[in-house]
């Protein structure tokens, strides 16, 4: 969000902490889905069950010490580009987010059917990036290619709208295990000799058995990982990759 400047009161800031504090429970709704940004103000929020996905660049803090900026900006721009393209490409999509070197989504999952769906795009995700390498390498970047975690998880978030009231500048926040669940989990995959796929004990149950089948226990007895890709990206792989 852009800057636009105005000048700080802070006698008029503290009212506005009393004013947000003072607002009543009610005001933050249980749905059953997550809703359009167009039902949130800045009083009210919603809860709801839904799934997180992360894919998050591992060591990228070393990236800058092996390319120059303009080589370092284009592999960002490649990497953000297509894991967007790839992680809006469901219809129940509530969020799609870039913090840093990280993609992120939030899907609307009230069926098994739709964790599956969240399930299969991270697959494709991680294909991606095996493809993404290539390509890199063929460009001459060569001192560091991308590792990646992936993190998936199922449960609660809140919804609110925040940032300043009048002033044109806001964005939607979400809350929740969910979130925080997905984005550690992303921060443990693809670990150097590791699985990217990190996966909550929730959202496993509710895959389907073939799902299932792809992950195993990690070492915490709590969450699931693996290193699951999508067949036609990896055939495609295979037949012009190598």
């Amino acid at each position: 969000m852009d800057s636009n400047y105005q000048d700080y009161k802070y006698l008029d800031s503290f009212a506005r902490i009393d004013e947000i504090l003072a607002q009543p429970a009610g005001n933050y709704e249980e749905v059953d889905s997550l809703p359009d940004r167009d039902r949130l103000t800045f009083t009210n929020g919603f809860y709801a069950n839904c799934s997180a996905l992360f894919i998050d660049i591992r060591d990228s803090s070393k990236l800058p010490e092996s390319y120059k900026r303009p080589a370092l900006a284009k592999l960002y721009r490649a990497f953000i580009s297509e894991l967007v393209a790839i992680l809006n490409s469901l219809t129940f999509a509530r969020e799609i987010n870039i913090v840093g070197d990280c993609v992120w989504g939030l899907y609307n999952t009230p069926k098994k059917v739709d964790i599956d769906s969240v399930f299969s795009i991270a697959a494709k995700g991680n294909s991606l990036i095996k493809v993404l390498n290539y390509k890199l390498k063929k460009a001459g970047y060569d001192k560091q290619l991308i590792r990646v975690g992936i993190g998936l998880s199922y449960g609660r978030a809140l919804m609110v709208k925040a940032g300043l009231s009048g002033s044109g500048i806001s964005d939607v926040v979400y809350m929740g295990d969910v979130v925080n669940s997905a984005a550690h989990l992303a921060a443990r995959g693809g670990d150097i000799g590791g699985y990217p796929f990190m996966v909550d004990g929730v959202f496993r149950h509710n895959l389907n058995d073939d799902n299932k089948a792809l992950l195993h226990l990690g070492g915490d007895g709590k969450t699931y990982q693996g290193d699951v890709v999508n067949t036609r990206m990896e055939e495609w792989y295979d037949a012009n990759c190598k």
